[in-house]
């Protein structure tokens, strides 16, 4: 799942790439399915939404081939392998076709490995056959911790691990995809997110090994219009 591009990549090559995100809490329903109406249009991988909206965006984007993909312990990470599995099984059942998990972050940094591999576990196995991705929040890790958040994911089953929600400190950047790239190998897909506006910014995460891109400002990625200041 590694990047073969050997070239910037036009918009309509970096579109099927994009994740069209909109997990801002006061998004509302209209707001959502316009999000829908410009994946359809413009054919991004999937939209990306909190769990409330995932019915009314499986419905929405049904035979486009644009996927339903749902956030589940969003955006701290901290509750349990429990609750993040009920809450994976429940969109599932509601038509999302991807997740997107936040680790367990504090237990990450104590060291408590057994559980962060267990608590990604528990999603994966609330969601078979769908693809998991598991949002490790490097702008919260040190380097050691990033590297060792991506190979319990790779242990847990995760088919994808992911910079950042967008809503901590910081997000996505080209050193952080690359390091994530360099311990996962081609065995799994990264997910550049967070501050991600520009075909530019969008191009260099690709270039360090990102093969898929969250962003709420898709179209903009792909037209070349200036993005919303402080967008996902």
């Amino acid at each position: 799942m590694a990047n073969s591009a050997t070239g910037p990549l036009s918009p309509d090559q970096l579109a099927p790439l994009i994740d069209h995100t909109l997990l801002k809490p006061e998004a509302t329903a209209a707001e959502v399915l316009r999000y829908c109406e410009e994946a359809r249009r413009f054919r991004f991988c999937s939209v990306c939404v909190n769990p409330v909206h995932v019915v009314a965006v499986a419905e929405a984007l049904r035979g486009s081939g644009v996927k339903t993909c749902s956030v589940v312990g969003f955006p701290l990470g901290a509750t349990t392998p429990r609750d993040k599995a009920a809450e994976t099984a429940n969109a599932v059942r509601n038509g999302a076709d991807e997740i997107d998990m936040v680790i367990n972050i504090g237990a990450l940094r104590e060291g408590r490995l057994d559980a962060v591999r267990e608590d990604i576990a528990a999603v994966r196995a609330a969601c078979p056959g769908k693809v998991l991705k598991v949002i490790i929040e490097t702008c919260l890790l040190d380097d050691a911790q990033k590297r060792e958040a991506c190979r319990l994911a790779a242990e847990a089953g995760a088919d994808f691990v992911k910079t950042s929600t967008g809503f901590s400190t910081g997000g996505a950047t080209v050193a952080d995809v690359a390091l994530m790239r360099g311990v996962v190998g081609a065995a799994l897909g990264v997910k550049a997110s967070g501050g991600i506006r520009t075909l530019e910014a969008a191009q260099a995460m690709i270039s360090a090994g990102a093969t898929r891109i969250g962003a709420s400002s898709g179209v903009a990625l792909v037209t070349q219009a200036p993005a919303v200041a402080g967008s996902y």
